[in-house]
């Protein structure tokens, strides 16, 4: 017996087992995958001598999370990389603007599309700074945030506390047209928007965009030295430093419940006993449908389940290059992460393509260039590189249709970047169903575990009333990124769903179980 069980060995999962290991709990972390890491793991898949991160490559979040930075990764080996800029968006006609760690470079920029964006760059930043820590611990911590709350209202006042949740219900897009004059700084929060599946006229994904672009003007958008993989191996060494353990190949299939908690789980037809939680790194339906009996749930659980909403699904190529990308644009040459293929207007149009389930005709294209942000990934001279790019949810993509969407999005790269596909020594197209065949909990493709839109946010995330890691059964937490605060690599989920574990067995933990379960049964009757 174990006194918890982490089911799913992603970044959350990981820091949620090295928490209660820090707490002196046993835990033991059951991956389905030959390996751990989850969403989070670098291989050679094109030519050797040339490392590819499977799925997440750069970081902002896991660099500014609290939840990470309490862990010190540093002595158990992480080391972070950054390319000489953070983020370029090349604009349809060759125009670049530039997001860089240095503000000045970055208002330089944003300024040579609108002389007066360079000084509102630098008050956004100042405005960011002022509120930064207790930005992050309310976006990144316990549902509600009430101490970060405070916080905030303390340093902005009541007047501009009611700003602040203005611009959170926002769109991006009308956020940048208020503060920006010129495309420059406007496509680059719009861009960052559509990191997650919100399109730039949507509800709430101004909060988006404004974090990721001052998040990558203030930690940049690094990447671990030697893969992303480095990250999921200091975990992993951390934890086990602590006596905890990670068992590979170990899917589970069953979470035991008797009397209304949560007493370990089945895997492989083993029985592993929990003698204080199970904590669940995997999607809430998942959990909801598939790990636990009916029976265990109120009904209207599993009619919200139903209803859950994921996110767009996601095509990613991997490429070995002989060299450099040859830019045009030389802010996209010296940026890690390049966004291209269309402007502002073009965004909206990819949005509305992707609500009607079509493929757009003109996708918005994410590029990663990790020889440049980090010499590791491959031999000197050359260039390990990446793209991904939304599509619409259960499409038939095919090995012929892959491969045409690839040359199609080759094209608008050449475009660019004149004689591209000539450096090209090798191509790993990775569809949706090759996302999710690689990690379960890319269900169809989907990357953040469900929508980021405000209809399944807070309080609504993953289902109504369950906003909180605390789930209807006793013992049993909701530790994966389809709960608050969502997807993403900085560990808050996890976090979260340890300490609500810790927590449920403090001086006060039949006061706080009592609550909870009088909670759920008000919400799901």
């Amino acid at each position: 017996m174990t006194d918890a069980v982490v089911i799913g060995s992603g970044p959350n999962g990981l820091v949620a087992a090295n928490i209660l290991a820090d707490a002196g709990w046993s835990v033991v972390v059951l991956e389905a995958a030959a390996e751990p890491g989850g969403a989070v793991r670098t291989a050679e898949l094109t030519v050797p001598g040339f490392k590819h991160d499977l799925y997440s490559a750069f970081h902002p979040l896991a660099a500014a999370s609290p939840a990470i930075q309490r862990l010190d990764l540093g002595r158990f080996g992480l080391r972070w990389r950054h390319a000489p800029g953070v983020l370029a968006h090349v604009l349809p006609d060759d125009r670049a603007v530039l997001l860089s760690r240095d503000v000045e470079q970055t208002a330089e920029s944003v300024g040579s599309f609108a002389a007066g964006d360079a000084a509102a760059w630098r008050a956004e930043y100042s405005r960011y700074r002022d509120v930064r820590d207790d930005v992050l611990r309310a976006l990144l911590g316990p549902f509600p945030p009430v101490r970060a709350g405070l916080g905030l209202l303390t340093t902005l006042g009541v007047g501009d506390a009611l700003r602040a949740a203005r611009v959170a219900m926002m769109p991006v897009r009308r956020y940048g047209e208020e503060r920006f004059a010129g495309e420059g700084a406007r496509i680059l929060l719009a861009g960052n928007a559509m990191h997650t599946d919100l399109g730039p006229t949507q509800a709430g994904s101004a909060v988006f965009g404004w974090l990721l672009a001052m998040l990558g003007q203030d930690v940049g958008f690094p990447a671990p030295e030697g893969g992303a993989g480095s990250l999921t191996a200091a975990l992993t060494r951390r934890l086990e430093s602590l006596g905890g353990r990670v068992e590979c190949s170990r899917r589970v299939t069953r979470v035991l419940v008797a009397n209304g908690k949560a007493m370990g789980v089945v895997a492989g037809g083993d029985h592993i006993r929990a003698h204080k939680a199970v904590l669940a790194d995997v999607p809430a339906p998942t959990l909801y449908r598939d790990l636990l009996e009916p029976h265990h749930l109120p009904s209207s659980l599993r009619s919200d389940i139903t209803k859950f909403h994921w996110d767009d699904a996601t095509i990613k190529i991997d490429w070995a290059l002989s060299g450099p990308i040859p830019w045009r644009a030389p802010e996209a040459a010296a940026a890690g992460t390049i966004h291209l293929g269309v402007d502002s207007d073009g965004l909206v149009q990819v949005d509305a393509d992707l609500a009607r389930g079509r493929v757009p005709e003109h996708p918005f294209l994410l590029l990663g260039q990790m020889t440049t942000t980090d010499p590791s990934r491959s031999p000197t001279g050359t260039e390990s590189a990446w793209l991904y790019s939304h599509v619409p949810r259960g499409g038939d993509w095919t090995r012929e249709r892959l491969r045409t969407w690839a040359e199609g999005v080759e094209r608008i790269v050449a475009k660019h970047a004149p004689g591209f596909q000539d450096l090209i020594l090798g191509r790993h197209v990775s569809g949706p169903t090759d996302l999710e065949r690689g990690n379960s909990s890319l269900v169809d493709g989907a990357i953040n575990s469900g929508t980021a839109g405000i209809h399944q946010q807070l309080v609504f995330r993953p289902t109504p009333g369950l906003g909180r890691a605390d789930t209807v059964v006793e013992r049993l937490f909701l530790a994966g990124a389809s709960a608050h605060p969502g997807g993403g690599v900085h560990g808050a989920a996890g976090a979260n769903a340890a300490r609500a574990a810790l927590g449920s067995w403090g001086w006060y933990g039949g006061v706080y179980r009592t609550a909870m379960r009088g909670a759920h049964r008000m919400l799901h009757r």
